[in-house]
């Protein structure tokens, strides 16, 4: 390829990807932290966009848009968030449950309309998942599910969880499987938190799954 045409390749290539990031669409959406746009963003918020979007993440929907208003606080948060969500020891059906058990503790919309569907693919009974929202300790649990509910309520009620609860979900999950549940819960109230604060808004037509507090 002749000299000249080989710079103008080169030239017109760094134009195009320089217009592509120009006019990159985040799709972010948010009520009391307004939706930022690829153009607001400083370099660290780009680079928590950038480390998100690498990983096992399809979109920026939920919490991220808020935790761009730190973003080296949200980039750390949004890679627990990536393994507790995808590379955990709990299986997946249990990891699922657990989340929605965080989504109803603090009647987190969007939690629960994201994560819902989620744990029906993953196996869990929608009897089970009716009964989680409306805040009953669910009948015909599978073993596993008991205790995952069982340490999972404890932890929320009590602050603490009993030897036999321990022994349980340690027999089950493992020790590590215990941490990496507990950083579930831990990364989900955050989400939760964010969310509620936000009043992020579920999508056009989507019914509340919960009812607001007065």
């Amino acid at each position: 390829m002749p000299k000249p045409i080989a710079i103008a390749v080169v030239v017109f290539v760094a134009v195009a990807f320089v217009a592509a990031q120009t006019n990159r669409q985040l799709n972010l959406r948010g009520d009391r932290f307004k939706a930022l746009t690829w153009e607001q963003l400083t370099v660290p918020q780009k680079t928590m966009v950038e480390d998100l979007l690498a990983g096992s993440r399809a979109s920026l929907n939920g919490p991220f848009n808020v935790l761009l208003r730190s973003p080296e606080m949200g980039n750390v948060a949004q890679k627990l968030g990536e393994y507790v969500r995808f590379h955990t020891s709990v299986p997946r059906r249990l990891n699922e449950m657990a989340i929605l058990m965080t989504a109803k503790a603090w009647s987190c919309q969007y939690e629960w309309h994201a994560h819902r569907p989620l744990a029906l693919d993953a196996g869990l009974a929608s009897s089970i998942v009716d009964d989680i929202q409306a805040g009953r300790r669910p009948n015909g649990m599978q073993p596993d599910e008991a205790i995952v509910y069982d340490f999972s309520t404890e932890l929320r009620e009590r602050h603490r969880v009993t030897d036999t609860t321990f022994e349980r979900a340690r027999l089950l999950l493992g020790e590590r499987g215990i941490v990496d549940l507990m950083a579930l819960m831990g990364y989900y109230d955050l989400v939760a938190m964010t969310l509620n604060v936000d009043r992020y808004p579920l999508p056009d037509g989507a019914q509340l799954p919960f009812q607001e507090p007065k």
